[in-house]
């Protein structure tokens, strides 16, 4: 009778017959009685039919649906790509972010996975209701402290303790980098607002919603140099609530790369056509000591490294496009363009 629950009339017939003095062999007599079958259920199965039966947790429901979850991984995919290279060319040094999980777990499960200290940031994200948060563990971002005040080339000890006032300001670059690029990726779903309203060390002095309301966790594994950590943005369920709709799979193609029409061409031309573009000639250059720099005088000549026959690097908005060679037009100083650079690559390298 393991795992049985007896009927009350069962229990009365037990009952009644331990009353009488009767035998243990009537008493199992008197409750046996054949267990009652359902379709497609057999023993201890969770089965109905041929469907499966799929457990449900009432303490962690799962309220957004798996192509909202989906949206929100691909959207994230490419913000850490940007973010990635935001973050090499601040600390001018190779940063990979990496997109590690998108889940559902209720706040309270979030707090407390959290290091104490940490960099513990509240953010408001207009027209979303409520707040969200972005947490930057210690573990990655004293690196950055580091790298962004000149050091960081070696791993170091990782210091457990709380932002100062100078490392909360160098800080502020990082988040403003993230909030920018979030800002551009969330752009095809929402105008976002973003701005960081508080910042603390401690994740339990701060409850945004209450502990058993669903987030979505957006995790990111950020490695520099030798160093990895964990960088969390938390997006409660009441935030992305009304605009859910927005974020379903088949809504997300303006993610994709869409065919130019002629049409699509002659728009932009014509939007850019009356643009102006900066356009840079590169005469030549010169290496020469400080002293020596010291004693020039009005009328001394610096010989450069370019030789006069040689062509001259014309660039557009830094970007090597042209040979050109100097000369003279209707009196004012000119370059005639020679040649068409095809690879700005190459000439980047060389430089």
């Amino acid at each position: 009778m393991a795992g049985e629950v007896l009927s009350q009339e069962e229990v009365e017939n037990l009952l009644n017959i331990m009353a009488s003095g009767r035998d243990d062999n009537a008493a199992s007599k008197a409750v046996a009685k054949p267990k009652k079958s359902f379709p497609g259920v057999s023993g201890g199965t969770s089965s109905w039919g041929s469907e499966k039966v799929t457990p449900y947790d009432f303490k962690r429901p799962e309220r957004v649906g798996k192509e909202q979850m989906k949206a929100l991984q691909t959207l994230h995919e490419g913000f850490g790509r940007k973010f990635a290279a935001g973050l090499s060319a601040m600390l001018r040094t190779i940063v990979e972010v990496k997109l590690t999980s998108v889940d559902q777990l209720t706040y309270s499960e979030f707090i407390f996975s959290l290091d104490n200290p940490t960099c513990f940031n509240l953010l408001r994200a207009e027209p979303l209701e409520g707040n969200l948060i972005l947490d930057i563990n210690p573990s990655v971002l004293y690196p950055m402290i580091d790298r962004m005040l000149g050091g960081g080339r070696e791993p170091s000890s990782i210091t457990r303790r709380p932002l100062t006032e100078i490392e909360l300001r160098l800080v502020s670059r990082i988040t403003s980098l993230f909030l920018s690029e979030m800002k551009h990726a969330w752009e095809n779903v929402l105008e976002l607002d973003l701005k960081v309203v508080q910042v603390e060390s401690n994740p339990q002095l701060i409850q945004i919603v209450p502990p058993n309301e669903v987030v979505v966790l957006v995790c990111f594994e950020v490695a520099l140099i030798e160093v990895r950590g964990i960088i969390n943005l938390c997006i409660p369920y009441n935030a992305i609530e009304r605009i859910s709709g927005k974020l379903a799979s088949n809504s997300w193609v303006t993610y994709g790369r869409r065919q130019a029409t002629p049409q699509s061409i002659e728009k932009i031309s014509k939007s850019i056509r009356n643009m102006t573009v900066g356009l840079k000639v590169k005469l030549g250059q010169a290496k020469i000591s400080m002293s020596e720099l010291m004693q020039l005088r009005i009328g001394d000549i610096i010989c450069t490294e370019k030789n006069v026959d040689s062509p001259l690097l014309v660039s557009v908005e830094g970007i090597p496009k042209y040979w050109a060679k100097p000369g003279a037009y209707k009196g004012y100083t000119a370059i005639q363009i020679t040649d068409l650079i095809t690879d700005p690559t190459e000439i980047i390298a060389q430089e």
